[in-house]
């Protein structure tokens, strides 16, 4: 039968919540786990409840898929503010640099179709990466690999003014424009260093190795044969109702909801890193892919688990593989995860492949009370891993603090 859910008692102020629910698998609903699992389910709920009231800017939708499919998921306040249109479980948000870990997985596919290897040097898709800002001694070369693990050396962002403005249409020209303003922080494979502009290139260097656009080529090879059904770089008029509004809040109040509409019609260079848009359900699709779920599964065994395996040299069970978070769980379990933010949204996906639980968090504001990535951890621990099944949601870390992440061995995540 079903699992159930009690609904907590909640303020009559800006707040609405709709559920979603189908029957989880067989081991979720019999004997001590199916009641682990609505225990667990019961208390996050709460706890995202009370967290988005108090918040009292917009909404977040929760999800749980297992092997690909959503087993569970509630919508918690506003989709629009102002026009108090409740949030739904079906609602599309801006991901973020969840966007990093679908051009990995373009990645890994064009890896197995024989385009690209791993291993290729950038330049030799995309040559004008030979004119990066030189460091002295000449411009060392780098791979697609450590575009891709945050191992090219490359900093964070480049010094182009307005890098990150500009119409969809034209982000080619604003990563081509990028990459002479663009340098290093240390010898590529030398240690990690989140780039932004280096997923920016990644992803001009894909396209131009497929021979394809980019944003077409992470539709076919992806959302459609994934069944990403509500994913797009671009909200088409079908899209766009169920598009959930941004707002960009602050510490005093401030609630804008004008400069993150701004943003749908383009953020400059950051499409590679930072364009995709996904419901949770999307999102429960491409982890159940990532984790080699049945009827999923669009990359080799052998790539997939690269993809998953700790490149970074810093600590053998904690750090960045080819474009997810992986790390060791003390229990011993593998878990892979990314967030995500950008103006007005804020987005966090953690899953165990081993299991094929993934939990997907989307929030339509900036910040509030619940810490998604450490929210997202903490629910999945509490279904698959060793913790109670009380679960309440961390708090937001303060600004320019990571949450508690999720993630694998340097063995391979899988």
């Amino acid at each position: 039968m079903p699992w159930s859910f009690s609904r907590a008692a909640l303020p009559t102020m800006a707040f609405a919540a709709l559920t979603f629910l189908v029957p989880g698998p067989a081991s979720a609903q019999q004997g001590p786990q199916g009641a682990h699992w609505d225990a667990a389910f019961a208390s996050f709920a709460e706890a995202l409840a009370r967290d988005v009231a108090a918040d009292d800017v917009g909404g977040i939708v929760a999800g749980v898929a297992v092997d690909g499919d959503l087993v569970w998921a509630r919508a918690f306040g506003w989709a629009d503010r102002d026009r108090r249109i409740p949030l739904a479980t079906s609602a599309i948000s801006r991901t973020g640099s969840i966007s990093k870990s679908i051009t990995a997985l373009m990645l890994m596919r064009l890896v197995d179709q024989g385009v690209v290897g791993l291993d290729d040097p950038v330049a030799r898709h995309l040559p004008e990466v030979g004119g990066l800002e030189d460091p002295g001694g000449g411009v060392p070369g780098i791979t697609l690999r450590q575009l891709a693990s945050h191992t090219a050396g490359l900093v964070r962002e480049p010094r182009l003014e307005g890098a990150a403005a500009g119409p969809i249409e034209a982000w080619q020209e604003r990563v081509l424009a990028s990459i002479p303003t663009t340098g290093f922080a240390h010898a590529p494979g030398e240690a990690y260093l989140y780039s932004n502009i280096g997923f920016g290139i990644l992803g001009l260097a894909l396209e131009r190795a497929a021979g394809r656009p980019f944003m077409e080529l992470v539709e076919a090879e992806i959302f459609r044969p994934l069944g990403m059904t509500g994913s797009t770089f671009v909200v088409d008029a079908e899209l766009a109702p169920r598009l959930a509004t941004g707002y960009r809040n602050d510490a005093r109040g401030g609630v804008d909801a004008e400069f993150p509409a701004r943003e749908h019609a383009g953020r400059g260079y950051k499409v590679p890193n930072g364009g995709v848009y996904a419901s949770v359900a999307d999102l429960g699709r491409f982890a159940g892919a990532a984790s080699g779920s049945p009827g999923l599964r669009i990359l080799s065994e052998a790539t997939r688990r690269e993809m998953l395996r700790i490149q970074t040299p810093e600590d053998p069970g904690r750090g960045y593989g080819v474009g997810f978070t992986v790390r060791e769980a003390e229990d011993g379990r593998c878990v892979a995860s990314h967030g995500g933010s950008v103006a007005g949204y804020t987005a966090h996906l953690a899953f165990d492949p081993g299991a094929g639980v993934a939990v997907i968090l989307l929030r339509n504001y900036q910040s509030g009370a619940t810490n998604l990535g450490g929210a997202a951890t903490r629910l999945l621990d509490a279904l698959v891993g060793d913790s109670p099944a009380g679960v309440a949601p961390a708090a937001d870390a303060p600004a320019g603090i990571a949450p508690a992440g999720v993630t694998r061995t340097g063995s391979g995540c899988g």
